[in-house]
């Protein structure tokens, strides 16, 4: 049984008459008629009487006609919702990301694709890096804003960025009228750090222990706003990816170019391999390379 061959059917069920309905599907007859002898075949019976001068319904072809209707309804309305998301006209579209790229860099990327796409409406699950990585891979969402993981298995990473961790510093501190800092002169201070297993906090640990420095964490919280609030306060410094300098400098903090070592990683999308996005999603992820861009720090922070 076929859209096709009920199509045809209600046609002729409308109309008894099989001129007509050929009229309406502009169809031949000959084609009408194999449509008509096809789905009976496949249903088992007869559902139309034919003779020279009418055509009348069997009582199966009376019990067929409200649940062709239905059926017929039902796939028109899956059609055009299909059509419309495939064209971006309605749609829903679940993202995972970071913290720190959801409150800083996420935002403006989000208005272009809204400017476009007014009707696709858009989930945003900002949680920490490792969930992001297992909510893709659990196929919770499509895409995910990480630093790029160290195996992605079957998962596929692709850069948007690099990104480089700056130095934080309360505003009335001689550190921040500093051109730059090294790790060694920062690490004098106390310092706030994240807790774990925040992937900032691992990627400042594994970085500093290959060059045999250790992290001293004088105080530990769980959100970059309060590491923000905390070393604007004067309670100590901090390190935290260039992505997060908009939201120090708003929260009172001093941001400032941080080497010796320079710690950086790729902010990326990441997606589920061997997976057809949604146009929703490819679209997106297009919005995405053509917005984000590395953040920085202009002349004199």
């Amino acid at each position: 049984m076929t859209v096709k061959q009920l199509r045809a059917f209600l046609a002729v069920a409308r109309t008894l008459s099989f001129t007509q309905a050929c009229e309406h599907l502009h169809l031949s007859q000959p084609a009408l008629s194999l449509a008509i002898k096809g789905l009976e075949e496949s249903l088992g019976g007869r559902l139309l009487i034919r003779s020279t001068r009418s055509v009348r319904l069997t009582p199966e072809g009376e019990t067929l006609v409200p649940l062709a209707k239905r059926l017929i309804a039902e796939w028109d309305n899956t059609e055009e919702l299909l059509r419309q998301r495939f064209t971006l006209q309605l749609g829903r579209l679940a993202v995972a990301t970071m913290p720190s790229f959801a409150s800083n860099l996420l935002p403006p990327a989000l208005r272009v694709f809204r400017q476009r796409h007014p009707r696709v409406n858009v989930t945003v699950h900002d949680v920490i890096n490792e969930q992001v990585i297992e909510m893709v891979r659990a196929r919770q969402v499509e895409l995910g804003l990480v630093f790029e993981p160290e195996a992605t298995g079957s998962l596929s990473f692709s850069p948007l960025f690099r990104d480089r961790f700056v130095a934080v510093v309360p505003p009335d501190s001689r550190l921040a009228e500093r051109s730059r800092l090294g790790w060694p002169t920062l690490m004098t201070r106390d310092f706030i750090a994240l807790q774990r297993p925040s992937m900032v906090r691992r990627l400042l640990e594994q970085q500093l222990e290959n060059r045999g420095f250790t992290l001293p964490a004088a105080f530990e919280c769980h959100q970059l706003t309060t590491v923000g609030r905390m070393v604007a306060s004067g309670l100590g410094v901090s390190a935290v990816p260039s992505l997060c300098i908009a939201q120090m400098q708003e929260l009172g903090a001093i941001c400032v170019p941080l080497d010796d070592p320079v710690i950086e990683r790729d902010v990326g999308v990441l997606t589920w391999n061997n997976h057809e996005l949604s146009v929703a999603a490819l679209a997106l992820q297009e919005v995405l390379a053509e917005t984000i861009r590395a953040p920085g720090l202009a002349a004199g922070h």
